[in-house]
Parts: C-alpha cells; sequence; structure tokens
C-alpha cells in the first residue's frame, strides 16, 4: 500500500464513528404533560410509552395541573408510579416561579432523576436593539447563581424564547447562546412556535444555539392558539399538519447531534383542556406527528 492510500485508509477509519453516530441518530422524545390538559397522572402516565416518549415532564396550571398533582399525591408514590410504567421524569416547566425562583424545584427534579426546568427570561424588552443587548447581558450574569445551582445539582434551566418575554427574537436567541456558551446549568428550550416560520431561519439558529439546546419543541406556529377556532385549524400547531417544512431543522438538529429531549406540542384554547378529547386520541395525534418526524430523518 502507498502512502497515499495508507492515508486515506486511516482518514476513513477516523470519520467511521462519526459516520455511525449521524447514521443511527434519532430524535428522542419526551411527554409534555399539558398536551392532556388536566387529566390525572393515573390517566397520562400510560400513554407515555404509547406516544413513543421515554419521559414524562409536568406543567402546572393553567396548561395542566401535574405538577400541582406531583405534591399532593406525595413523592414516594409518584416514585411509584414512575417506576411501575417504567418510564423516567425528564423535569418541569415552571413559568410561574420564574428564572429567579427555581432553588426548590431544582431539589425537586434532581430527587426524581430530571435534567431540566423550562422557564423564562426576564427583563425589559421594549427598548432599541442596542439596549436589548445589554438586557440580556444583564439577565445572563444575574442568571449565573441559579445556574450554578443547577449545575451542581444536575440540572439544566431552559429558557424559552417567549412572546412579551426578554428572549423573543431571533437576535436575542443568538446573543443569549453567546453569553451562555461556557456557562454550566443554563440552555435554551427552543418553541418554533414564537419565531418567524421561516424553515432557513430556524435551522441557522438550531446551529447557533448548538450544544446549549437543553430542549426542542416540534410546534409550530400554523393557525396560532389564542382564540378558539376549529379543531382541524388549532392543530395545525403540530408537525405534519401546519405549512413549515420540518426537514431543514431535523437536519440542523442532526449536525449538531441533538440527544436532549424533544416535546411533540401544542396549545389548546382555553388551557387546561386535552388537545383532543380523549387521552387516547390525544395520544394517536401526538403518534401521528411523530411518525411524520421520522419519516423526514
Amino acid at each position: 500500500m502507498n502512502r497515499r492510500h495508507f492515508l486515506q485508509s486511516l482518514a476513513a477509519v477516523g470519520a467511521a464513528p462519526a459516520w455511525a453516530a449521524a447514521a443511527s441518530w434519532k430524535l428522542n422524545y419526551m411527554l409534555a404533560s399539558s398536551m392532556y390538559g388536566n387529566l390525572s397522572l393515573t390517566e397520562i402516565l400510560p400513554e407515555v410509552k404509547k406516544t413513543g416518549a421515554t419521559g414524562i415532564e409536568l406543567w402546572p396550571k393553567k396548561h395542566g395541573t401535574q405538577r400541582e398533582e406531583l405534591d399532593a399525591i406525595g413523592h414516594d408514590k409518584f416514585a411509584d408510579m414512575l417506576k411501575e410504567q417504567g418510564i423516567s421524569f425528564g423535569g418541569s416547566t415552571r413559568y410561574d416561579l420564574g428564572p429567579f425562583g427555581l432553588t426548590e424545584e431544582i431539589a425537586v427534579v434532581k430527587k426524581f432523576g430530571g435534567s431540566f426546568i423550562v422557564t423564562g427570561g426576564k427583563g425589559d424588552f421594549k427598548v432599541t436593539p442596542e439596549q436589548l443587548r445589554k438586557n440580556v447581558k444583564d439577565f445572563v450574569e444575574k442568571m449565573k447563581p441559579h445556574a450554578a445551582l443547577a449545575a451542581e445539582n444536575g440540572v439544566e434551566i431552559g429558557i424559552e424564547n417567549h412572546i412579551n418575554n426578554i428572549i423573543d427574537t431571533p437576535d436575542s436567541l443568538r446573543w443569549l447562546a453567546d453569553d451562555i456558551r461556557d456557562m454550566p446549568g443554563i440552555g435554551i428550550a427552543l418553541a418554533p412556535y414564537h419565531l418567524p416560520q421561516d424553515p432557513a431561519l430556524l435551522a441557522g439558529l438550531i446551529r447557533h444555539i448548538d450544544k446549549k439546546m437543553t430542549l426542542f419543541y416540534a410546534w409550530e406556529h400554523g393557525m396560532g392558539c389564542m382564540k378558539p377556532m376549529p379543531k382541524e385549524e388549532e392543530l395545525q400547531q403540530m408537525p405534519g399538519r401546519g405549512p413549515l417544512d420540518w426537514k431543514p431543522l431535523l437536519q440542523a438538529l442532526r449536525e449538531t447531534n441533538f440527544t436532549g429531549p424533544t416535546e411533540i406540542f401544542m396549545h389548546p384554547t382555553p388551557r387546561g383542556i386535552p388537545i383532543l378529547p380523549t387521552a387516547a386520541e390525544t395520544t394517536a395525534e401526538i403518534v401521528r406527528a411523530k411518525n411524520h418526524l421520522d419519516s423526514l430523518i
């Protein structure tokens, strides 16, 4: 074997693990309890595996009641229920506590082996772009002790981009990602719903966020979720029903080797009801969306 062929063979061997990882990449599904509205954990937990998810994330009122139910039934009982169903606990969404009030929630999430808490940013956002950039930096500075506590407990605080929030625009997302790049315990929960429905822009944001992606919502805008509408229109928030081309987003997730939780997601109107009338129908719709996404990978 001449030197050229020898070096080519070495390069091929070195690339093999990366190629194999890319070939075997898939989404890691997590189930958001709010998809089932105010149904009980007794009704929801048996549905987790049926949806293709490995674990559950709990939501509080007004989107769900499962986080309050956890406290009501007791931690030991909840742990037994998880074990009985053979599923894991992912974490919780706590907009109600805010990003600076998560100390007790971090302890709860750690107790059940969870890995994340989703919440929103905090700070003035109706300002000039220059001031917004400063405000994002100030927010990150204030988050340092909270992120450090989360990291010490094996938890990551995922800041979701959300309307009427300091983290709302593509620029603010990029700035946040840059400012937390070397900061353990904090990341981004990316919600495409709240952003321009441009596949190239969304894919670019995924690549920019890269390893700071805490959680990914498979959730598009469709026809929105802020007013009553026929169910077939409301369901356009779900992958495969709305117009968003998910292929570029999935390609970007693959390129960044995102293996964190992906939640198939939407909001019903009014909040607190299942996305469809029964648990079985809700599960079937989540499975349909999952199959759509998986077919594009």
